[in-house]
């Protein structure tokens, strides 16, 4: 079966992609002194332009593709949280990656989401070059926008690398954010359960 034509031009136009990508990280090596053409780094290049193509996958990720009509109506009005949701991300200020856990909590108003598309959308806003505060407002608004509930909690964990192997060096430091939407920033007894809940580890 013939594929149509579309197809064939985007996917021309993503090898190009992947190749212009590929040398410019070899010259990249040349600049910093390295031969490319050395046995361990000769297909270095293209390894890279595939890592960061995953790294970055979510710049190409919808989020109404990504829930798939996996929201539900529920009779259920306490606190759902999901937490220690493990991440990875790049840092845009250096492209170095920052790494933690998310604690995702809201409020339903007759909609609940299934709760595996909460950790995918943690991973959808951790797969672009980020800030941490920007991420964790992500987070917190597209739950907000999808379903509408009575408020929205996201605190996040993380440590960075480019703390930790350049600037001040520092090994042990790490960063905690937090978005607080409705009820969540309102009330503080439903703040105060969601980070008791946060701290309680699991047995």
């Amino acid at each position: 079966m013939t594929k149509p034509t579309e197809e064939i031009l985007l996917n021309d136009s993503k090898e190009l992609d992947a190749r212009r990508i590929a040398c410019h990280v070899r010259e990249i090596i040349k600049l910093v002194g390295e031969d490319p053409n050395r046995e361990g780094l000769r297909k270095t290049p293209e390894r890279f332009e595939k890592a960061f193509k995953f790294l970055t996958s979510g710049y190409h990720q919808n989020i109404d593709h990504l829930l798939n009509g996996a929201t539900f109506t529920v009779a259920y009005d306490e606190m759902v949280i999901v937490k220690d949701i493990e991440f990875f991300s790049l840092c845009e200020h250096h492209l170095l990656p920052f790494f933690g856990k998310a604690h995702v909590a809201y409020l339903p108003n007759k909609r609940v989401l299934g709760l595996s598309k909460i950790a995918r959308l943690v991973n959808m806003f951790a797969r672009r070059l980020q800030i941490q505060e920007r991420m964790t407002s992500q987070i917190a608004e597209a739950i907000q926008d999808k379903i509408s509930p009575e408020g929205v909690g996201v605190i996040i964990e993380a440590r960075h690398l480019c703390m930790q192997m350049r600037g001040v060096e520092k090994q042990h430091g790490s960063a905690v954010t937090s978005a607080m939407l409705g009820g969540f920033r309102h009330n503080k007894q439903t703040r105060d359960e969601f980070l008791s809940l946060v701290r309680t580890k699991n047995s």
